[in-house]
């Protein structure tokens, strides 16, 4: 990254504002093209990577005949002489004669030259230890390739790594997984007038973005250390500069809250100037959330880094992680663009003039149905701690009771499915 530390005059041409769902593809297109290298990782440290290639099996699976109950593996129309016992971990013997049975336990490998397997509480043995009893129609075993067969494609890559894809990744018989890691993360919060603690009082505000920010970021799948997390920052263009170019050294991406105007200390665009960025996006026709801006930088490594600014007022920020830092993640993971799920309003939503407007809603399940929440001010967050999510009214439109929009999900914990 460059070391000046003063911006020279018309080094970066802002483009202008682009569409929301044309910053959306934009960023996705570059975290995609700049993927984060990918690596073999042993099983138990891949939760919360990404695949970077299809996860495919080793063998059959199940890899040979395995009894699904504790019984006896019969040959034959019985009653069975009892010629053996087989138990999970053991390859038996084969069965050669008519009426011999082997006890088997479940998971137990069954032998060759069976022709059933009666379930242990449907059979009963004579004085002489005979065992009789009428095996079901239905086989009682699972056979090869049931659940897959060799070299099946079971995942694409680009599939996150969860606690159950780890364990079909070793049902599969791998001791390893080809991953690219998550992003680094770091935030810098920009204002003199915000507070670290406390209460609001004499013309200075709380910091509400410092603590949450990084928890957003980590429920996308970042790495965000409590020492990421820089500020508030002096409201100086040196200062700016500085703790820029430090979190850019160890971080994929660096969020910025504050400092995304052109006010007498809005010193980010400066910044982004004196370290030779270039603006994949610098504000977004949306509302609320303006203005909003991601840029990249080349490190040394050559590498591309991104900065997101996101904007000062609270809900603002987050319909910039929403717009912006959700798709860029996703592609610096070697993830699919999330795919935005469709809900059905209750209630009326007004559009936003030529601005794509993301409304805040919280979702009845059971209605199948998003209602609009109260307290959604760009600066209020008492609306988002009730929210599921933001509808999507597009540029000269509104939303009517019935209609079927767009809605960008909050995201959830990390490892939580959506329902």
């Amino acid at each position: 990254m460059s070391t000046e530390t003063a911006p020279t005059a018309d080094r970066v041409t802002a483009p202008p504002p682009a569409g929301w769902e044309e910053a959306r593809s934009r960023v996705y297109a570059v975290g995609l093209a700049a993927a984060l290298p990918a690596a073999a990782r042993p099983l138990v440290d891949t939760d919360g990577s990404t695949l970077a290639e299809p996860l495919t099996t080793r063998t059959d699976l199940p890899a040979f005949p395995t009894s699904s109950v504790d019984g006896w593996a019969v040959r034959g129309s019985g009653p069975w002489r009892v010629v053996g016992r087989v138990l999970a971990g053991s390859t038996p013997a084969p069965l050669t004669e008519d009426d011999t049975t082997v006890e088997i336990a479940t998971g137990a490998m069954v032998p060759e030259g069976a022709t059933a397997v009666l379930r242990v509480e449907e059979s009963a043995a004579s004085t002489t230890g005979l065992i009789s009893g009428t095996p079901r129609k239905t086989p009682e075993w699972r056979n090869p390739g049931e659940e897959a067969y060799a070299d099946e494609e079971l995942l694409p890559a680009g599939t996150p790594v969860d606690p159950a894809v780890i364990g079909l990744a070793a049902a599969c018989g791998h001791d390893t997984l080809r991953v690219r890691r998550a992003p680094r993360a770091a935030l810098l919060v920009f204002g003199d007038e915000l507070l670290t603690a406390g209460p609001p009082a004499a013309g200075r505000i709380r910091d509400a973005l410092g603590p949450a920010v990084p928890a957003w970021l980590r429920r996308y799948g970042c790495q965000v250390r409590p020492s990421d997390v820089v500020g508030p920052v002096a409201d100086t263009l040196p200062a700016h500069v500085a703790a820029l170019r430090s979190a850019l050294g160890h971080a994929d991406l660096v969020c910025t809250t504050g400092g995304t105007m052109n006010g007498p200390v809005d010193h980010l665009h400066p910044t982004l100037e004196a370290l030779g960025a270039d603006y994949v996006v610098n504000t977004v026709a949306v509302r609320p959330g303006f203005p909003m801006l991601l840029a990249r930088l080349t490190g040394p490594d050559g590498r591309a880094r991104f900065v997101a600014g996101l904007p000062g007022n609270p809900q603002s920020a987050i319909v910039a992680l929403v717009s912006l830092v959700a798709p860029l993640l996703a592609g610096l993971q070697g993830r699919s663009m999330p795919v935005l799920p469709q809900v059905t309003l209750a209630e009326a939503v007004p559009g936003r003039g030529d601005h794509t407007h993301l409304a805040l809603v919280r979702l009845d399940r059971s209605a199948g149905v998003a209602f609009p929440v109260r307290h959604v001010g760009s600066a209020m967050l008492r609306g988002l701690a009730g929210a599921d999510g933001f509808a999507v009214i597009r540029p000269g439109t509104s939303g009517e009771p019935g209609d079927r929009v767009p809605i960008v999900p909050l995201p959830l914990f990390p490892g939580e499915r959506a329902s």
